[in-house]
């Protein structure tokens, strides 16, 4: 067969397959993504009847994460990254070590080699970022602090399995398999060599791709060519990507994130999202179905218990070190539920290495399949998961009191120092979120000599802010304490300036039960939910496209008096 009719084929079978499941899972009250996963293992080979064209579905896929990846970096920028570093990297890392440990664990109890054991467990650990943000965008949470802090704990995760990617092959001959060598000075020369290459393409990334891409955005889009912005967004995305790989030995991935990252820069970074929503959507799907493709269901006939174990380690053991570190950083529980709950799957890395261990004759047959079962299972189960965020929470505060202690126990940046000044402490505005919003709002509100209080969950800004005079507690303002110490009960104002709008309901009700006169401000940017919110009568709510579209409206008035009194004149 022509290879131009196997890509259609593969195309065709993929995407009317993966229409018609998901439609059906979607009917049963089940996540779409369950169907795609199963239109792949329909299509695959190991099920009877038409197989579709593995290479080039792998292919296909690869643009997918590509293109997603693009579009994370397009909203989450380094400012980001950065913010979220003191809790993102150590977590990261002592995360990823635990559940590696835990796969080494039952890989030799199994009976595995060493080296079979710690591919295993490192296949284990690392999670899918193509999944986490199918999810978070879903709860519509991508752009919240805690987000945030997901989306930089899978990017330290991604960095961390480019450097074993590159040291598994010389580390080869150490545990015992047929690829690289013995020699430690092999190994300390890979590492020199990846970290270079790293750290070149970043710094090549960061110094010149800021300044360049986002001027040929501009350039492209003074030509008004809608087609031609759209092909200079995508060729972006993929082009990048394919050099990173190429020159420096960059995951595709790990480029195309940092290629949305520079073209954040550009004035149409929204645009660019926008343009490329589509494309991203309709790759996203054929990524899942590759995934199902690379399935055995037998494995779950043959291996049941090997298989339980496999889940067992990506759902339970992995979310659990998980909270219990963001727990132990003092961070709220939803956060800590939040960040676990995106952990509790693996994907795209996860093949990557176990196709490498099996070439360097690391990894036993068996154990791709029982990567493949966890991956297949663990993402059908992860939207289920994360739907089960708050009813858990609500659940450990109602019935825990361990939980309940965790969040109030004695922690400095939780309640405002002894010695804040008294006009913060009644009749002030307390400023929920100290984003890009919320920092606007305060530097207006300390220009009136207007005293506030802000609540974030950002500990690192808690931090900045107290170190500039400004009284801030730490923590999510659903949890009645927080509020409490920002003494909500004699403010005269409550301003909610976060994006992650899912609790502003509950924040809302804190504040008027401890106060029952304040007045409350809410940011929304979905005109549905600001309807339901001036329904519930939830103070006055600003529509951010509502706002843009008046202050242009004022100024397009303004200057058209202005003008029309000259000519009168």
């Amino acid at each position: 067969m022509p290879h131009s009719v196997a890509l259609i084929n593969t195309i065709a079978a993929g995407m009317g397959l993966a229409l018609i499941l998901g439609f059906l899972a979607a009917r049963l009250k089940l996540p779409a993504l369950v169907g795609y996963l199963l239109a792949g293992v329909i299509i695959g080979p190991f099920t009877p009847g038409f197989v579709a064209d593995a290479a080039i579905a792998s292919q296909l896929a690869e643009i997918g994460v590509m293109l997603l990846m693009f579009g994370v970096g397009l909203h989450f920028s380094l400012d980001d990254l950065l913010s979220v570093r003191k809790l993102a990297l150590p977590g990261a890392v002592v995360q990823m070590a635990v559940a590696t440990m835990m796969g080494m664990g039952v890989a030799t109890w199994w009976g595995w080699s060493l080296g079979g054991a710690l591919v295993f467990g490192l296949a284990l650990s690392v999670a899918s970022t193509v999944v986490l943000l199918r999810a978070l965008e879903t709860l519509g949470i991508l752009d919240s602090f805690t987000g945030r802090i997901a989306v930089g704990w899978l990017v330290v995760e991604d960095l961390a399995m480019v450097l074993v990617l590159v040291l598994l092959p010389p580390l080869g001959g150490w545990l015992n398999g047929t690829g690289g060598a013995s020699d430690p000075l092999a190994l300390w020369e890979a590492l020199g060599l990846t970290l270079l290459q790293v750290g070149g393409f970043v710094a090549l990334m960061l110094v010149v791709g800021r300044r360049v891409f986002p001027w040929v955005l501009w350039q492209v889009t003074r030509t008004g060519s809608r087609e031609l912005f759209t092909l200079c967004v995508v060729a972006a995305a993929i082009s990048i990507a394919f050099a990173s790989a190429a020159l420096f030995g960059v995951s595709f991935a790990l480029g195309a994130f940092f290629a949305g990252m520079v073209m954040r820069e550009s004035e149409f970074s929204h645009r660019a999202a926008q343009e490329s929503l589509p494309l991203r959507d309709a790759f996203a799907v054929l990524f899942f179905v590759s995934v199902g493709m690379l399935f055995n269901p037998m494995v779950l006939v043959e291996r049941p218990l090997q298989v339980l174990a496999v889940v067992g380690i990506i759902i339970v053991g992995k979310s659990l070190a998980a909270a219990a570190l963001v727990v132990a950083f003092r961070y709220p529980l939803n956060t800590a539920l939040t960040v676990s709950a995106s952990l509790a799957q693996i994907g795209e890395f996860s093949f990557i290495l176990v196709g490498l261990g099996g070439s360097l004759g690391l990894l036993p047959a068996e154990g791709q399949s029982l990567v493949l079962a966890g991956a297949l299972i663990s993402i059908a189960v992860n939207p289920l998961v994360f739907r089960a965020i708050n009813p858990l929470q609500r659940w450990l505060r109602a019935r825990s009191a361990f939980a309940r202690r965790l969040e109030q126990r004695d922690d400095p940046l939780a309640e405002l120092p002894m010695s804040t000044d008294a006009k913060f402490l009644s009749r002030q505005v307390v400023l929920v979120g100290y984003g890009r919003v919320g920092r606007r709002i305060a530097a207006a509100l300390a220009a009136h000599d207007i005293p506030y209080v802000v609540a974030e969950q950002n500990r690192e800004l808690v931090e900045q802010l107290r170190a500039q005079g400004v009284p801030a507690v730490s923590g999510d303002a659903a949890d009645p304490a927080v509020l409490i110490q920002a003494h909500i009960a004699r403010a005269r104002m409550l301003v909610i300036a976060t994006p992650d709008t899912l609790n502003v309901r509950q924040m809302i009700g804190i504040a008027r039960t401890l106060n029952p006169a304040i007045e409350t401000v809410v940011r929304t940017h979905n005109e549905e939910e600001a309807r339901l919110l001036e329904q519930e009568n939830a103070g006055k709510v600003f529509l951010g496209e509502q706002e843009l579209a008046q202050s242009m409206t004022r100024h397009v008035l303004e200057r058209s008096g202005a003008v029309h009194a000259a000519q009168m004149a």
